[in-house]
């Protein structure tokens, strides 16, 4: 086992599992985690596992610090976690909005806080979020979302400025459209052949998170696919 450390939320999903299998091939301890235990059972055998729904403000620091305590400071936070509804401006629900807003925003928000006096401390660390392309450019349809991810987006600038002093690089990659199977049920074939697997956007939070990214931060890097 690596004494670098990597947390990955959202672990149980198929972006969270490609992260956690890419950080763990590039020589990383990883922790996954996710409310969604039946995904966490599907990590690969040396992945550390740890339920816990970090969208509640109340669970992220009770979680990091079981990590710190049970495997190591952490070196690295992946955070993909990520919900979608569709809907326009005007009919967009009181609801709607905060359910994207908790797991979209503040999630990332929670976690970055739970993990960034483990980083100070050693005066070094990365973070990569997962933003998406509604949030640079507007999109029609899906106005509570593209809201939640402009928010991300912008917190990732912020927390560059915040935390860079102190040694920790925040950055996020911003997919289009991912392969997974939830997406794959409602979307009609010819739109699914421009989407990035998720294998592909994990090597770019790879690359942000290792030394070939160290000159990076405050970036919110697209991953659009063509």
């Amino acid at each position: 086992m690596s004494d670098r450390v990597a947390i990955v939320a959202g672990a149980g999903g198929p972006l969270g599992r490609a992260a956690a299998v890419k950080l763990a091939a590039a020589g990383y301890t990883v922790v996954g985690i996710d409310r969604n235990e039946d995904g966490l059972r599907e990590l690969p055998d040396g992945i550390h596992q740890m339920p816990g729904d970090t969208t509640d403000p109340a669970v992220p620091k009770a979680l990091i610090d079981r990590v710190v305590a049970e495997v190591g400071p952490p070196d690295l936070l992946v955070n993909t976690i990520g919900a979608f509804v569709l809907g326009d401006a005007l009919s967009a629900t009181p609801d709607d909005l905060r359910l994207m807003m908790d797991v979209n925003a503040g999630a990332a928000l929670w976690l970055t806080q739970a993990v960034a006096p483990h980083m100070r401390e050693r005066g070094s660390g990365a973070i990569v979020h997962v933003s998406a392309r509604p949030a640079a450019e507007p999109t029609g349809g899906m106005a509570a979302y593209s809201l939640s991810k402009a928010a991300l987006s912008h917190l990732v600038r912020v927390l560059d400025l915040e935390l860079r002093p102190q040694g920790i690089r925040v950055n996020a990659v911003a997919p289009q459209l991912i392969d997974t199977p939830v997406n794959r049920s409602f979307l009609p074939e010819e739109v699914m052949a421009h989407a990035t697997s998720p294998e592909a956007i994990a090597e770019l939070i790879v690359l942000l998170a290792g030394d070939g990214g160290a000159p990076v931060s405050g970036a919110v890097l697209p991953a659009y696919g063509f």
